[in-house]
């Protein structure tokens, strides 16, 4: 049995105010700049979408794995329009990957997990 914060952490739904404290305030500054101090996957979707309800759990796991390392977000596009429409949300589930320096991954579409994995290594945790 693995120890540690394993199996605490879980994905967070995020509220359009809670969006640009936690991740980046889109009302101060036009030039990306992320808020948080860990790396971060936002995942945009909707309730009743199919690809959305697969990938949830995957995410949940992902959240448990990453404990301490990696947050994991949620953003209901119905419910947070102002954000769809910000980052130009057409496709859903899509699923942006933000480092803590440079500019988020974006990734439209849900994938199996070992690709999910394989995305955080390489463009989140590379180099840490």
């Amino acid at each position: 049995m693995a120890s540690g914060l394993i199996g605490f952490a879980q994905v967070q739904s995020l509220t359009t105010a809670e969006f640009k404290t936690k991740v980046f305030d889109f009302t101060k500054s036009t030039e990306w700049k992320y808020a948080g101090d860990k790396p971060c996957v936002v995942d945009f979707y909707t309730t009743w979408c199919g690809p959305c309800k697969r990938l949830a759990p995957i995410m949940e796991e992902l959240s448990k794995e990453y404990a301490g390392r990696v947050y994991f977000y949620k953003v209901d596009i119905e419910q947070h329009r102002t954000l769809a429409e910000m980052f130009g949300i057409q496709s859903i589930p899509t699923l942006f990957y933000i480092p803590m320096q440079g500019e988020p991954a974006v990734v439209l579409g849900q994938y199996p997990k070992e690709d999910i994995v394989k995305l955080i290594e390489e463009h989140l945790l590379s180099g840490k």
